[in-house]
C-alpha cells in the first residue's frame, strides 16, 4: 500500500490557520487599524510564512468582513462602521434568544449559579471600568446559556460572528454597558430560575440590543 500523501495538505491547512489566527487577533485588537493597507510581502515577513497561506487567511478574513479587497487595487483592514453593529447585533440577539428558550427548561441549579457568578464578575468589572474583564464575564455568562441549550449549531453560529463582535468590544472599550445591561442579566437569571423560558428569552434579546446601543454611541460621529 502506498504511503498516503496527505501530510503536505495538512501542513498547508495548519499554516493557513496560523496566519488567520494571528491576522485576526491583530485586527480585532487594533494592532492593524481600520483602513490599513495589507501588503503580502510585509505580512509574509511578519508571520514568517509563504504567500499561499497568507493569501488564504486574507480570503477567509474577507469572507468574515474583517478585510476588504479590490483586485489589483488594494487589500486593507475593513473599516468599522455602524453597519457592523446593525448586521451582527440583531442576529446575535436572535441566536441567543433562541438558545435561552431551549436552555431554560434544561438548566440545573449549578448552571443557574454559574450565571449569577458571571454576572457578579460582570458588575465588579463595570465598577472598576475594566472593559476586558467586563466583556469576558459577559461572554462567559452567555456561554452558560449556549451550552445549556443542547443545540451544537448555536455556538457555531456565535463563533462565526465572534471576531467582528470582539473587534467592536475592543475598539469601543471606552463605552461600557451600564445599569440596564446589569438589570437585564438579573432578569435573565431570575426568569431562568423560575423556569420562564419566554421571559428569559425576551430579556436576553433586549440585553443584546442594549449592547448594540452602546456600540452605536461609541461609533457615532463626534459633533
Amino acid at each position: 500500500m502506498p504511503v498516503p500523501g496527505e501530510r503536505a495538505q495538512l501542513d498547508r491547512h495548519l499554516l493557513r490557520d496560523t496566519a488567520y489566527e494571528k491576522l485576526c487577533e491583530a485586527i480585532v485588537h487594533g494592532t492593524l487599524t481600520p483602513g490599513e493597507p495589507l501588503h503580502d510581502d510585509a505580512l509574509c515577513d511578519w508571520l514568517g510564512l509563504s504567500r499561499t497561506p497568507v493569501r488564504e487567511a486574507l480570503n477567509r478574513l474577507r469572507e468574515e468582513r474583517l478585510v476588504e479587497m479590490e483586485p489589483q487595487r488594494y487589500t486593507r483592514v475593513a473599516a468599522l462602521t455602524l453597519d457592523d453593529v446593525h448586521e451582527i447585533v440583531p442576529l446575535l440577539a436572535v441566536i441567543h434568544g433562541l438558545a435561552t428558550e431551549l436552555a431554560v427548561p434544561r438548566m440545573d441549579p449549578p448552571q443557574i449559579q454559574a450565571l449569577r457568578t458571571e454576572n457578579d464578575r460582570f458588575v465588579a468589572a463595570l465598577r472598576a471600568s475594566d472593559a476586558t474583564d467586563a466583556y469576558a464575564a459577559d461572554e462567559r455568562f452567555h456561554a452558560v446559556v449556549l451550552a445549556a441549550s443542547g443545540n451544537a449549531e448555536l455556538p457555531r453560529a456565535v463563533a462565526r460572528l465572534a471576531p467582528r463582535l470582539h473587534r467592536l468590544e475592543y475598539l469601543c472599550s471606552r463605552s461600557l454597558p451600564g445599569r440596564r445591561s446589569v438589570a437585564q442579566h438579573e432578569v435573565i437569571v431570575t426568569r431562568a430560575e423560575l423556569g420562564d423560558a419566554p421571559g428569559a428569552a425576551l430579556a436576553m434579546r433586549a440585553n443584546w440590543m442594549t449592547l448594540g446601543s452602546v456600540f452605536e454611541r461609541a461609533l457615532a460621529p463626534q459633533a
